[in-house]
Order: structure tokens, then sequence, then C-alpha cells
């Protein structure tokens, strides 16, 4: 009996996810149902309500915070309501991923998408050489990938999968007829990552959060850990390195930007600098934020001082993307954010 009650409290909390998937899909059939534009004001208004009564809006007023000290406090909630709007919207969008994403570049009148650096997207579909393309927790996050899949370039998107086992099992549903490859972030994911840039493929990745085992770069005047992956694997392939947003218009519309090829910082041998790279790539972010903070994931915990290393808790200027770690060439390990 003893054994039976320690299985039954392990798997409860996944038990009771899947509990959850009958609900999970009426509430994706009823956002079908809806039509995108109402659909995506629903899931807004929801998530207003309800997200801050949460214990992740504490989160988000501290990261706020932390970030704009010289911001009241009316001005800091209402940049977190503007951030629980656009999860909620996200959320909602997720039925209609499949048909979201209406870019043509031959008719761009009444569109949904616009797109912006389309020549850059062109360009590395067709030079033949692998590239990296870094993003964040920003707008809708998954029309980049969509976009990626739509126009032929062969990308593999890392993605970290919901908590939630009836929303990890539909959000892949849906992914995997959206996109292209799919790379779920975990143990030995990164030997996926990996190889697909040694094909000559491009790996698309979201370096905004928290990684535990990741390099010291500096994110609104503060210290954060990242991932270092995409730093290691450009200094590895000496392959160019993009950066793609996505910006959430009114009525319904959005812009998906892609960035030229960052000039990433090398050190005395020549190759690229992993955490110079990772801080060039944070501050390109940051930038991204500050100009729609609203649009952001705030409800995160990114900044996370008692894991950083001694000496490095404390605010200071931001780093300029220079070289700022060794000139050493880390293992490739590592693919998931904690």
């Amino acid at each position: 009996m003893l054994r039976l009650a320690l299985i039954l409290r392990r798997n409860l909390p996944r038990l009771a996810g899947f509990a959850t998937v009958p609900l999970i899909r009426i509430l994706f059939w009823l956002a079908r149902a809806l039509g995108t534009d109402r659909a995506s004001a629903l899931g807004g208004w929801i998530a207003r309500t309800v997200g801050p009564l949460l214990p992740s809006h504490r989160t988000a007023m501290a990261n706020l915070r932390a970030a704009y000290p010289e911001t009241d406090e009316a001005g800091l909630r209402a940049i977190a309501l503007g951030a629980w709007d656009n999860l909620g919207r996200t959320g909602a969008e997720y039925a209609h991923l499949d048909t979201i994403f209406d870019y043509d570049p031959d008719n761009t009148d009444s569109q949904r998408m616009e797109v912006r650096g389309i020549e850059q997207f062109y360009a590395i579909r067709d030079d033949g050489r692998p590239g990296l393309i870094f993003s964040a927790h920003l707008a809708n996050w998954e029309l980049p990938a969509i976009c990626a899949h739509k126009f032929g370039l062969e990308t593999t998107a890392v993605f970290r999968p919901p908590n939630n086992p009836a929303a990890a099992q539909l959000v892949q549903e849906v992914r995997r007829k959206t996109m292209g490859g799919l790379a779920a972030s975990g143990p030995g994911a990164v030997f996926a990552m990996q190889g697909a840039v040694e094909r000559g493929g491009h790996l698309g990745q979201l370096i905004d959060q928290h990684f535990t085992r990741g390099v010291v770069v500096r994110f609104f005047d503060r210290p954060v850990l990242v991932n270092p992956l995409l730093g290691k694997l450009a200094r590895h392939h000496d392959c160019p390195v993009h950066g793609v947003r996505v910006v959430r218009k009114a009525g319904g519309r959005f812009l998906l930007e892609l960035t030229p090829a960052l000039d990433l910082p090398r050190g005395p041998d020549g190759l690229i600098e992993v955490q110079g790279a990772m801080q060039a790539m944070t501050s390109v972010i940051e930038e991204w934020v500050r100009e729609h903070p609203g649009q952001w994931l705030w409800m995160h915990r990114r900044w996370r001082p008692s894991m950083l290393p001694e000496g490095l808790a404390t605010p200071g200027p931001v780093a300029a993307p220079r070289p700022v770690g060794t000139a050493t060439e880390p293992a490739l390990d590592g693919a998931r954010g904690r």
C-alpha cells in the first residue's frame, strides 16, 4: 500500500494534466469557431482578468520594477496587463496558426502579416550555408517558424513543451501541421540541434529565458544567465546569426522582422566569442522589449541573483556587445532552460 501511495503521489499531477485533455480540446474548438479576431480578443480579456490574480503576476511586477526602476506602479501595472493580454491572445491564436500567417510578397494588400527584411530571408535560404536565428517571447512568437516553413527555409525550431501534458499534446499537433523541423529541449536535444546545423540547415531558438548552466550577460542593466548554445554553434561553425521578432499591431495584424546578420565579437584567435556573442544577441532582444514592453513575457523569472557566480549579483552598466569571456570553446552541451 505504501508503494502504491508513493506511485500515486508522484503521478497524480501528470494524471490530472491528462484529465484536462477534453477541456483543452473544447476550448480549442471554441477558439476555432469564434474566428481569429474574436478568439484573440476573448483570450486577451480572460488573461487580463485572471492573470493579475495569479502568483506569476507578482513575478511580472518584480521583473518590471527591476527593469524600470524609474516608472511608477501605475505604469508598471499597465505594462503587466499588456503582457497578460498578449499572452492570452497568443494562447487563443494557437487554434488559427494554420491560417494566421497569410503573407504573400506578391500581394500585400489587406493581409494580416507584414514581413520586413524579406530580402534577408531569401538570402539565408539560398546561400547554401548553415545559419542560426535567435528570437524572444514577443507578441506571437510561434510565427517565425511558420514563416520559415512556408517559404522553404530548412529550419529546426527549438521549443520547450508546456508542463501540462494536455496542452503539450495539442500544441505539438498544431506545430507539426504548420512548422518545419522541431526539437524539444531536454537531455540529448543538443545533438539533434548540432546535427541540423552540420547538415547545412538553420536552427532557431528563443534565448530570453533563464538557463541555469548559462553564461552571464547583462539584460536591463542586471546580470542574467543565458543559454550559450547559439554562441557555441556560431563559434564552431562560423555561420551567420540573425535575429527575428514579431510585433503585434492594431486590428489583429502582425509585423515579422528579420535582422541582418550580427557582427559578432571575436577573440584574439579570430574565433567568435561565445559570451560576447550571447551578449550581442541579448542586447538586441533588450532593444525589442524596450520598444514594446507590453508584448514580452514578464511572468518568467528572468533575474535570479542567487544563481549567479559570486560577485555578479548586483546591477551595473549594460555590457557592450564585445568579447567578455575567454577565447576557449566550451563543449556543445545543454539545451534546456530551467
